[in-house]
């Protein structure tokens, strides 16, 4: 399956039904009268946050979403069916936005069966029995439903994890994240082998926690260069970072500020997030340089560091008690079964 993140779709609710104009005339029935139903209500826009879905890839394909619209009234003062509601679902994480300068947040939708009335539908117009007074005994008016809502929004996904690594390519964070999870990411000797966020589930002293790897950055990413930082929101919602440094790189002090200038660059509060720093792939050197190269990177972070090595399975344990840690006694719920809540009546328009 392929991975989006981003995508702009158009939603219109539904309008109401028209009121109808009807007169009873039976036989044998001495008086008769006005007796034209309202209108039916048009559909609402309702959004939903669903587990099992990690991509807005539908919305490639599918840009339009229209609710049905009320039914008219009929006479015997029949009242117009209701439009059905439209929902649509999307994953955990998504942001909706409106299609400004400014993409302005509308909702955010963070847990799995949270729904958000998003467009109301209108209401149905008036038949001409609700028009009957005892001045006006046989009204010929009424009014048509009320006018849908609409709006093209763009939906932004966040995903939602625990813990995110970051790093320049080829720092080993594929390798750590398929050593600590059940995750499957493709590892490579060359740069950017990873090309689209991955998750994974750590299951780790009787706690599970979700670990997200992006695409590693290099410096001017803030600018562009390499994948840019495009990805770097779906990390904004970690509790913790892990800064995962390359041990065979020239100058690990050097790794380490180009990747915190980067996130720096980029804010939404990404340095002021915890961090845990480790040197990777420490099984290709010796212990008096895995040594110099710890206290080099330490100067550098003025943080602990801690060494491992996610293709021999060296020092995980240490790294994934201090994430715990950091994470707190809560994570990210894993497999959530509420069934949900009720539309909020809410609408931006």
């Amino acid at each position: 399956m392929h991975f989006l993140d981003q995508a702009k779709i158009f939603v219109k609710s539904g309008a109401g039904g028209a009121g109808a104009v009807s007169f009873r005339r039976e036989k044998f029935i001495e008086y008769g009268g006005p007796d034209g139903g309202n209108g039916g209500k048009g559909g609402d826009i309702v959004f939903e946050a669903v587990g099992g879905l990690n991509t807005l890839i539908d919305f490639r394909y599918t840009q339009h979403f229209k609710a049905e619209r009320g039914h008219g009234g009929s006479g015997s003062n029949c009242t117009g069916a209701g439009g059905e509601d439209l929902v649509i679902k999307v994953p955990v994480g998504t942001q909706i936005l409106a299609d400004d300068e400014e993409r302005s947040l509308l909702a955010d939708l963070t847990r799995v069966g949270e729904r958000v009335l998003f467009l109301r539908g209108g209401d149905g117009g008036r038949g001409n029995a609700s028009y009957k007074t005892s001045t006006n005994r046989a009204p010929r008016q009424h009014t048509p439903g009320w006018p849908a809502q609409e709006m093209s929004v763009w939906l932004r996904l966040k995903l939602l994890a625990d813990a995110g690594l970051v790093g320049l390519p080829n720092a080993g964070k594929s390798t750590f994240i398929n050593a600590v999870t059940n995750a499957q990411a493709k590892v490579g000797a060359y740069a950017f082998t990873t090309t689209r966020p991955q998750l994974g589930v750590v299951r780790h002293h009787a706690r599970e926690f979700v670990v997200a790897d992006i695409p590693g950055l290099i410096e001017g990413a803030a600018e562009g260069a390499g994948i840019g930082d495009r990805f770097l929101g779906h990390i904004e919602r970690c509790r913790v970072l892990l800064h995962l440094v390359d041990a065979n790189d020239e100058d690990v002090a050097t790794s380490y500020r180009i990747v915190r200038d980067e996130l720096d660059a980029y804010g939404a509060g990404l340095t002021d997030k915890p961090v845990v720093v480790a040197l990777n792939k420490i099984d290709t050197l010796d212990d008096e340089l895995i040594a110099a190269l710890m206290a080099e990177l330490e100067e550098a972070s003025g943080a602990e560091v801690f060494a491992l090595s996610g293709a021999a399975g060296i020092g995980l344990d240490p790294i994934l008690d201090r994430l715990l840690e950091a994470i707190g006694p809560e994570g990210t719920p894993v497999d959530e079964t509420d069934e949900g809540e009720d539309p909020i009546e809410w609408s931006p328009l």
